[in-house]
């Protein structure tokens, strides 16, 4: 039964990458963002903000840092992801977000000075030939003639920016609980998005359009976290991290079936080396020392 805590959460996160790609010609990256986060700051805020007013002496003095965590994890990772939609495949993006927490690895190891095996290192090369492989549809050599697909490239940047949200996440150990972490981020991001919004809002086209705003505010924003971490809190990270390869899979099968994308060959077996690479990497993490995941994708 507890497995079923994380099973959950990666299965909604997949369906999201999904929703993601639906939502591109609907509306826009900014909209979805900005009306994302602030359904999520909403739908928790009858638990949060009564914890909130009895924990002001620790959220004060840690504003900068909810804004500098709802910039990384909710302003540039989700506009990356919704403007990578619309120049690259549902498949793509899966298979690029499968290395977040390999990133988060190498990010702990420069700034956080953790232990780099040379296990770790073996995993990060199979993983970045891996994606090298999906990216380059079989021909790495495209990579240095055409460089690297506009979509791609965002979903690498937004990749990136999570996984230092994570790493910060792990360092500054933030005591407040889940519901008033997520509330703080969501508000904070929609604060940030809001200027942002008046500048390049493009506008919600249809009923939709609205569907995927609220699967993104409530399935991924809170329901996704909360199993996540309720079955961090039962089986304990080192554990539950595992469940997060189910992402890219569960976004390839829909991608498949709902999209009518082309899964091939090149693409399944480079998605295949990347999950194992993050796998190798992860496990030989795990014996020494890493970040935990709070993830909020």
């Amino acid at each position: 039964m507890n497995y079923l805590f994380p099973v959950i959460a990666a299965l909604l996160w997949g369906v999201n990458t999904l929703v993601t790609k639906l939502a591109s010609g609907t509306v826009g990256a900014v909209d979805i963002s900005l009306l994302r986060w602030f359904f999520a700051a909403v739908v928790v805020s009858p638990w949060a903000i009564p914890r909130l007013r009895r924990n002001m002496a620790v959220i004060r003095p840690n504003l900068g840092r909810f804004f500098l965590l709802g910039l990384l994890g909710s302003v540039v990772y989700q506009c990356a992801a919704y403007y990578a939609a619309h120049f690259t495949s549902a498949t793509n993006m899966g298979v690029i977000q499968s290395l977040i927490p390999l990133i988060t690895l190498m990010l702990s190891a420069i700034f956080l000075r953790h232990r780099v095996t040379a296990l770790v290192v073996a995993g990060a090369l199979v993983s970045a030939f891996g994606v090298v492989m999906v990216i380059s549809h079989g021909d790495p050599r495209q990579l240095t003639v055409q460089g690297l697909n506009r979509g791609d490239g965002l979903i690498v940047l937004g990749a990136t920016a999570f996984a230092l949200y994570n790493l910060l996440m792990h360092k500054w150990k933030l005591k407040v609980s889940l519901v008033e972490s997520l509330f703080m981020q969501a508000s904070t991001a929609t604060i940030m998005l809001v200027p942002l919004w008046l500048a390049f809002g493009e506008g919600v086209h249809g009923a939709a359009a609205w569907g995927c705003i609220a699967f993104a505010g409530i399935g991924a924003s809170v329901m996704a976290p909360l199993c996540w971490m309720a079955g961090i809190s039962r089986l304990g990270a080192a554990r539950v991290t595992g469940f997060f390869n189910l992402v890219p899979i569960v976004t390839a099968v829909l991608a498949v079936f709902a999209l009518g994308e082309k899964l091939t060959v090149t693409t399944a077996c480079g998605g295949l080396l990347t999950i194992l690479g993050v796998i190798v990497a992860e496990y030989a993490g795990r014996r020494t020392s890493q970040p935990a995941k709070e993830a909020l994708a």
